[in-house]
């Protein structure tokens, strides 16, 4: 324990945000780190609990209080290598990670939780500045060959972990560069992809081989790579999205899309993937349009700052659900995820957010949508008669989700079965070895597998995954559970 008295002494600060009317004129991240000595001082606030229920608040189990303990006594180094034993990618979580460690944090009960998140990313950054973070190569090579089908965070992960003790690994990407969600979900200003690339130059240093632009399931069968490997992971997303609006008036209109056809668009721009220049027809832009998100998640958020960086004139936001309370009841919440009032960045950037509304159908002129047709509901989510409304909307798009795999690829070409997980569906395989049923070398981890989840609990998934197929292929394993 850093500081006896440090949570007595010290309150909580978190890395602050550039103004929104400058951080609305770039696509970069705007979020300003604290610097070493208030980052110290935040870690000096760790208690160091008896029982730290941060470990179960986060999916890989990250040992939080040891590396708070480290940075307190300014053992960056350490800390790195604590940290990094736990989860493949801290810089990333640092980023983009919602924090159920924060949430469980014992100093929560009073709303003032260690600033784990912000102390992560600065441990993983400081170890890329001061080149700690290095290839991590194997003493001996295996001579076993395995196939991983999807390049996002599970995959990455189950990559790296399997290269590290001596595996040859191959990555399969379907799009043009590695990622996954992590590229071509995940607005730069949220995550810059440099940050995925250095670790893809690690891991090919550490002897991962990616292979992008390679459709499994179209332009090469998932069985040839079953065929001509010792080992098959299945790392996809879940990717087909609940539309809930088949059958609404108007849904045939133009301007309807969903939010990750409009996403990775935008991303593709930023990166030089394709033209900044706007010329295609089938360019989806929030220029100048009245923009209607529907979704409250992270994605609807990711929309919503997207869409005000491209120049909306009004970005509107409606959830069906009520608006949460403010400030959770902590003797039913703690330790657990709360549900409570969250303004993300994006919508604090000048979006207006809407609860309790449903949507009865959109209406225009020319074959485009104009208006978006609405009516508020109650608790139990029925419509209220008499508070039928419209709301003018040019661009309308839907994150309301993801209900699971794709099934026309590697799904359909193993016939594999997917089965419900709660709301979602993934793969048939369970989280004790990951092994899909009926198929002898085949596993599957990640959104694939689970259905809609956090980046944290694919790398956990893909770590868990690389433990399971080192143990088929070895009889046994060092790799971490």
């Amino acid at each position: 324990m850093g500081k006896v008295t440090g949570f007595l002494e010290f309150e909580r600060m978190e890395r602050k945000y550039a103004p929104v009317a400058e951080r609305l004129k770039h696509w970069g991240e705007f979020v300003e780190p604290l610097g070493e000595s208030a980052t110290k001082t935040q870690a000096a606030r760790c208690m160091d609990c008896g029982v730290p229920y941060c470990h179960t608040g986060c999916p890989v189990n990250n040992q939080i209080p040891d590396w708070n303990d480290l940075v307190f006594h300014g053992d960056w180094k350490q800390a790195a290598l604590n940290l990094h034993s736990t989860n493949n990618f801290p810089e990333i979580t640092g980023r983009i990670c919602p924090a159920p460690c924060e949430a469980a944090c014992t100093l929560n009960i009073d709303d003032s939780p260690v600033a784990i998140k912000t102390i992560e990313c600065a441990i993983a950054d400081r170890a890329f500045e001061e080149g700690w973070t290095t290839p991590d190569l194997p003493a001996r090579r295996t001579g076993k060959r395995i196939a991983i089908v999807g390049s996002g965070p599970a995959g990455m992960a189950a990559a790296q972990q399997l290269a590290r003790v001596g595996h040859e690994v191959h990555v399969y990407e379907k799009h043009a560069k590695p990622g996954g969600l992590l590229r071509y979900g995940i607005p730069d200003f949220k995550m810059e992809k440099d940050v995925i690339d250095r670790r893809v130059r690690q891991m090919e240093s550490e002897g991962v081989t990616f292979h992008c632009n390679v459709h499994v399931g179209k332009t090469i069968t998932t069985q040839e790579l079953a065929d001509t490997h010792d080992a098959l992971l299945l790392a996809g997303g879940s990717e087909r999205p609940f539309d809930f609006f088949v059958s609404t008036p108007g849904r045939e209109l133009a301007g309807l899309h969903f939010a990750m056809d409009f996403l990775p668009q935008q991303n593709r721009r930023v990166s030089g993937e394709i033209p900044p220049a706007i010329t295609d027809p089938s360019d989806i832009l929030a220029k100048d349009k009245h923009v209607i998100v529907i979704g409250g998640g992270d994605t609807g958020s990711d929309c919503i700052g997207t869409s005000l960086r491209q120049g909306a004139k009004s970005v509107t936001q409606l959830e069906i659900m009520p608006k949460p309370p403010v400030r959770e009841d902590k003797t039913l919440s703690w330790p657990h995820w709360p549900l409570k009032l969250r303004i993300s960045t994006s919508q604090a950037e000048g979006a207006a957010v809407e609860y309790s509304v449903s949507t009865t159908g959109f209406s225009g002129e020319n074959g485009r949508v104009t208006k978006l047709h609405y009516v508020q509901v109650d608790a139990r989510m029925q419509p209220i008669p008499g508070t039928e409304a419209e709301l003018p909307a040019d661009l309308v798009l839907f994150a309301m989700g993801f209900s699971g795999p794709l099934e026309d690829d590697v799904v359909s070409d193993l016939s594999l079965p997917v089965v419900p997980r709660g709301r979602f569906k993934g793969i048939d395989a369970n989280e004790r070895d990951y092994r899909v049923p009926g198929q002898p070398k085949v596993f599957a981890a990640g959104d694939i597998r689970r259905g809609q989840s956090l980046v944290v609990w694919a790398i956990r998934e893909g770590r868990q995954a690389a433990q399971s197929i080192d143990t088929f292929l070895m009889g046994t394993s060092t790799l971490p559970r």
